[in-house]
């Protein structure tokens, strides 16, 4: 899915900034979509979204953007299999387990040992975080490499431990994030940790590679706070046809009012606005007049309003001082267009809507 440059978005960004408030906008019912990623040894798709999307930091993460595009890693939390039903080894071909065999995100199956990596002890006891951006009951299950891993190499199922070293079902929710306290597997040097989240209320899987380094310290999070080069700005960016169009604004009526989540702590990062925020779309593809379900998120913050040119108007606040919000709105706007979703604390996220005729 192509974006617009960097102008373009900046250019967008101001025009929405200044526009005057816009009127309320429809909402009809939908429903939540689950997304997550590990975050506590980081997912390389956390990694590179922390980066910043448009500018990443590190060779791996470039090479990632110039393989799939900046939209995988705005779409970090959609590493997914909607039908996988426990069937992981039979729908993931080898070499293609970071991406989920999904082309999307074939940039992540890089097998290369530049990859930013985690710290952790070598033996021991330790705290993972699992991003769970729309929270649904299921098990997680967390894989090492063998001894002998060799990064270079495409990852294959073989090179992980035949058991998973920790197993959690319906994990407790901690501040946005599903906590476990797993025990360490005896091991040295860099290693892969591989993750899957199979949902007991939906056939989906979500699934995640963490590079770590075994006895590189421990009792710290080793979630790395990137500095990015050349970010791009908090504000909502897109790319737009047309230019955005004003309209005054009012409180939605009719939407829904979701039970509020506790917020995640992950540490601040950069590139987007507040790494503690998130937005996503379903579908990523519509029709004008179809319905767009958006789910989004504030850690430690609430949900100020969600913006987008796709829909009409633009711009609608939050019904609700809460961290997690999931209305459904009507495409409008033919296009590819940001959907941006803005937090009390000043934070946002975006990610990309296409509509078409």
């Amino acid at each position: 899915m192509g974006i617009a440059s960097t102008t373009r978005r900046k250019a967008l960004a101001t025009a929405v900034v200044a526009a005057p408030s816009l009127l309320a906008l429809t909402l009809v019912p939908g429903s939540a979509y689950a997304h997550g990623t590990m975050s506590n040894p980081p997912s390389r798709t956390w990694v590179c979204f922390n980066e910043g999307p448009e500018n990443p930091k590190t060779a791996a993460c470039k090479q990632a953007v110039a393989i799939g595009g900046t939209q995988p890693l705005y779409d970090w939390h959609e590493v997914n299999i909607g039908d996988a039903n426990g069937r992981h080894r039979q729908l993931i071909p080898d070499g293609k387990l970071c991406s989920a065999g999904r082309d999307k995100y074939r940039g992540f199956d890089q097998a290369r040992a530049d990859w930013p990596t985690a710290a952790l002890p070598s033996t021991g006891q330790h705290t993972f975080n699992y991003r769970a951006t729309a929270p649904h009951r299921g098990t997680i299950e967390l894989y090492v490499t063998k001894d002998g891993y060799d990064a270079t190499k495409p990852l294959k199922w073989s090179d992980l431990e035949a058991q998973p070293f920790h197993r959690a079902t319906n994990p407790t929710l901690v501040s946005g994030a599903y906590q476990m306290n797993a025990k360490l597997p005896s091991k040295r040097g860099r290693h892969l940790i591989y993750s899957i989240w199979q949902r007991s209320d939906s056939p989906e899987a979500f699934y995640t590679c963490s590079d770590v380094v075994f006895g590189g310290g421990g009792g710290t999070d080793p979630t790395p706070t990137p500095t990015p080069t050349g970010s791009p700005t908090a504000s909502p960016t897109a790319s737009p046809t047309g230019s955005p169009t004003a309209s005054p604004t009012a409180s939605p009526t009719g939407s829904p009012t979701p039970t509020p989540t506790p917020t995640p702590t992950d540490p601040p990062g950069g590139g987007h606005g507040d790494i503690n925020a998130g937005v996503g779309v379903r579908p990523a593809i519509v029709r004008t007049g179809e319905s767009v379900a958006v789910s989004a998120l504030c850690g430690g913050s609430s949900v100020k309003s969600i913006s987008s040119r796709a829909f009409n108007p633009q711009r609608v606040n939050s019904p609700n001082p809460a961290s997690n919000w999931y209305p459904t709105f009507k495409a409008a706007r033919q296009g590819k267009h940001t959907v941006s979703v803005f937090c009390a604390n000043g934070g946002s996220a975006r990610t990309v809507l296409t509509v078409t005729r």
